[in-house]
C-alpha cells in the first residue's frame, strides 16, 4: 500500500475530509463502510497533532460524573468495552487506583461541581468515591467485559503501596483501558477503509490551496504535486486547527479553544514495579488530576491542561515536566523522581470548544457537530471528542453526511474489528496462534511473540514479507529488522521518516530512538522512498531535531532507556 503519486485529476468525491486525526480517520473507515467514496487529506501524517499526544487511555471518564456528563460516562464505556473487543491488539484492561485521604473529604464540593456552580475539588473521600463508582459501574454496564470496583483499606493499603504517602487511608480500584499505539490504530483505520472502497483515497502531507462550489484544489508539500477534485461535502475534521481550516475554504469560525496537555515517559524500575500493572489516578492540592501507569517497561505520566492559542508551537514545557514530577513525588514521597529520569515526554493540543472558563478542566469533553456552507457545499466541523469515543463519533457524523446526501446507512461498526484485531485470538488459543505463526515463516517463537504483540494478526502479512529474502537484525536496534522497516515503508503510507519512528511503530515513545538508531532506519528506508543521498541526510536531521527539540531526547537518555 505505498503512497499513490497518481493524479486524480477530475474526480468526484461524495466526502472530502480534512485532517487526518482520529476524528478524520475514523469517519474516513465509516463512511467507506457505507460505501461513499470519500478522499482523506492532512498536511502532516496520519494521526499526528493531539491524536499523537494523548494519555493514550481507552477510558469511561469517571471524573466527568462530577459534571453531571452522564450520557458522555455512558457512551465512553460502552465504547471502551467495544474497543477492547475489536482492538484487543493494541486495547488492554488497566486497573486503576484512586488515593483516598479521607471518608468524607468532597461532598459539598461535588454537590457545587454537579449543579454547574464553580469550585475545586481537591479531596475525593470515601464516601463520594464510592457514590461515583457505583454510578460508574452502572453507567458500563452495556457489553461489560471487565470486574466491578472494590476498596482496600488500612494494612492492605501499605502492603501494596508502602512508597505511598501516609496521607492516603484507602484506595478505590476500578478497571478502565490503556491504549499502546493510538498511532498505529488511526493507520489502520485508514487501511481499513482503503480495502473497503476503491473509490477511497488518501493524501498526506497535503494541503487545500483552493476552494469553490466543491471545487477543491490540492497541493503536495513534498512533490509539489497539484490535484484537482469535486466534493459534495467537506468534514473539517482539523483538530487544533479546525478555524484555519474553515478559514482556507471561506468560513470564519470561532468553533476551537484548545488546551495543551503535556505527558512524561520515565525512567523508574522501583515505581514500575510497585505500580503492578496499574494506574494511579490521583488528584493534587491545587484541584488537577494527575495520573501515572506501566507504558512500555517505563512509566507514563500526565498531564497537564493548558489553555494554547498556537497549536503549531506547542511543547512540554521544563515547568510542566517540573509540576509532573512534583505531584508524583507528593503522592510517593518514600522515591526519588528527578528529571534525568525522563526519556521522553510529549504533549499535544485538545481541540476543545471554545469557552470563556478560567478552569480548562470544566471544558466538556464532549462533541459537538458544527454545520455551515461554503456556497452551496455543505461543510461539517467536528470540535472535542476523544480517542475513547471516536468510533461513537463517527458513526454519528456518518448518519448526519448520510442524511445530507440522501443516501441510506448500510453496515454498522459497532462489531467489527479494526487491522491486527481482525482475528485476534483468545487468550487460551494465543500460544497455538504463535506457534503456528513461528512455524509458517520458519521463526523462533521469541520472534514471532514479539511480532504479534507488536501488530495483532497484520503480523502474518510483516512476517510473510520479512520472510522473503534475509533478514538481519538493526545494528542499533535490537528486536526490529531490516525487512521489517522495509515492509512499513512500502506498506503502510510512510513519506517521512517520523511517520515511522513516531507513529507506525513505537521506538521513540519507547525511549529507544537515538541519532544512531534515526541513521540506520533512514539508511533502509531510502531506496524505498527513492531518496537521495541529501534527502536522506535532511531526514536524519530533522527527525533527530523533532526528537530532541520537541520530546527532550538525546542519546544519554536513550541509552538510559535502553539499559
Amino acid at each position: 500500500m505505498t503512497y499513490s503519486a497518481k493524479q486524480i485529476d477530475s474526480a468526484h468525491f461524495d466526502v472530502t475530509i480534512i485532517g487526518a486525526g482520529i476524528n478524520g480517520v475514523g469517519l474516513f473507515r465509516e463512511l467507506a463502510l457505507q460505501g461513499l467514496n470519500v478522499l482523506l487529506i492532512d498536511k502532516g501524517d496520519i494521526c499526528t497533532g493531539a491524536s499523537a499526544a494523548p494519555s493514550r487511555l481507552i477510558h469511561g471518564g469517571i471524573k466527568y460524573l462530577e459534571t453531571g456528563e452522564f450520557r458522555l460516562v455512558a457512551q465512553s464505556t460502552l465504547e471502551r468495552n467495544l474497543l477492547l473487543r475489536n482492538a484487543p491488539h493494541v486495547v488492554k484492561p488497566l486497573p486503576t487506583i484512586i488515593p483516598i485521604h479521607s471518608w468524607f473529604g468532597g461532598i459539598l464540593p461535588s454537590i457545587k461541581r454537579f449543579c454547574g456552580l464553580k469550585t475545586k475539588l481537591a479531596d475525593r473521600g470515601v464516601a463520594i468515591t464510592e457514590v461515583g463508582m457505583q454510578i460508574y459501574d452502572y453507567l458500563g454496564r452495556r457489553a461489560r467485559v471487565m470486574p466491578r470496583h472494590t476498596f482496600s483499606f488500612g494494612h492492605s493499603v501499605r502492603r501494596d503501596w508502602p512508597h505511598m504517602t501516609r496521607k492516603v487511608i484507602a484506595t478505590g480500584r476500578y478497571y478502565d483501558a490503556a491504549i499502546t499505539q493510538p498511532e498505529r490504530l488511526g493507520f489502520e483505520c485508514v487501511e481499513d477503509a482503503l480495502r473497503l472502497s476503491l473509490g477511497c483515497a488518501v493524501r498526506t502531507y497535503s494541503r487545500v490551496t483552493s476552494f469553490h462550489e466543491g471545487a477543491v484544489t490540492l497541493r503536495d508539500d513534498i512533490t509539489g504535486q497539484v490535484e484537482h477534485v469535486h466534493t459534495d461535502l467537506v468534514v473539517n475534521a482539523g483538530g487544533a486547527w479546525i478555524d484555519q481550516v474553515n478559514a482556507g475554504i471561506g468560513l470564519s469560525t470561532r468553533y476551537i479553544g484548545g488546551t495543551k496537555g503535556s505527558h512524561l515517559v520515565m525512567r523508574h524500575p522501583e515505581l514500575l514495579r510497585e505500580l503492578n500493572g496499574q494506574m494511579v489516578y490521583f488528584g493534587t492540592a491545587d484541584g488537577r488530576i494527575c495520573l501515572a501507569y506501566p507504558f512500555m517497561n517505563h512509566v507514563l505520566i500526565g498531564s497537564t491542561d493548558i489553555p494554547c492559542k498556537d497549536a503549531d508551537k506547542a511543547i512540554c514545557s521544563q515547568e510542566e515536566q517540573s509540576y509532573m514530577l512534583a505531584m508524583l513525588q507528593e503522592l510517593f514521597p518514600g522515591f526519588h523522581f528527578s528529571d534525568s529520569d525522563v526519556v521522553y515526554r510529549y504533549c499535544g493540543v485538545r481541540p476543545l470548544p471554545a469557552t470563556r472558563t478560567d478552569d480548562p478542566g470544566e471544558i466538556s469533553r464532549d462533541h459537538i457537530i458544527h454545520t455551515d456552507y461554503a456556497g452551496t457545499t455543505p461543510v461539517l466541523s467536528l470540535v472535542g471528542g476523544k480517542w475513547t469515543t471516536f468510533r461513537g463519533l463517527a458513526e454519528e457524523t456518518a448518519d448526519k453526511v448520510l442524511g445530507l446526501l440522501h443516501r441510506k446507512r448500510t453496515r454498522s461498526s459497532r462489531e467489527r474489528a479494526i487491522g491486527g484485531g481482525v482475528g485476534y485470538p483468545g487468550q487460551k488459543s494465543r500460544n497455538a496462534y504463535i506457534r503456528h505463526l513461528a512455524e509458517m515463516q520458519d521463526l523462533s517463537l521469541a520472534r514471532a511473540t514479539l511480532l504479534f504483540e507488536r501488530y495483532g494478526t497484520t503480523a502474518e502479512r510483516v512476517a510473510a514479507f520479512c520472510a522473503r529474502t534475509p533478514d538481519q537484525e538493526l545494528t542499533s536496534l535490537p528486536g526490529y529488522t531490516r525487512n521489517e522497516i522495509q515492509y512499513l515503508t512500502k506498506e503502510e503510507l510512510v513519506r517521512k521518516a517520523a511517520d515511522l519512528l513516531f507513529r507506525r511503530t513505537p521506538i521513540a515513545l519507547s525511549g529507544k530512538i537515538s541519532r544512531a538508531v534515526v541513521e540506520e532506519v533512514c539508511a533502509i528506508m531510502a531506496p524505498a522512498l527513492g531518496w537521495t543521498e541529501a534527502i536522506c541526510a535532511s531526514e536524519i536531521d530533522s527527525v533527530w531535531k523533532i526528537a530532541v527539540e520537541q520530546h527532550g531526547v538525546s542519546d544519554s537518555t536513550a541509552g538510559n532507556a535502553a539499559s
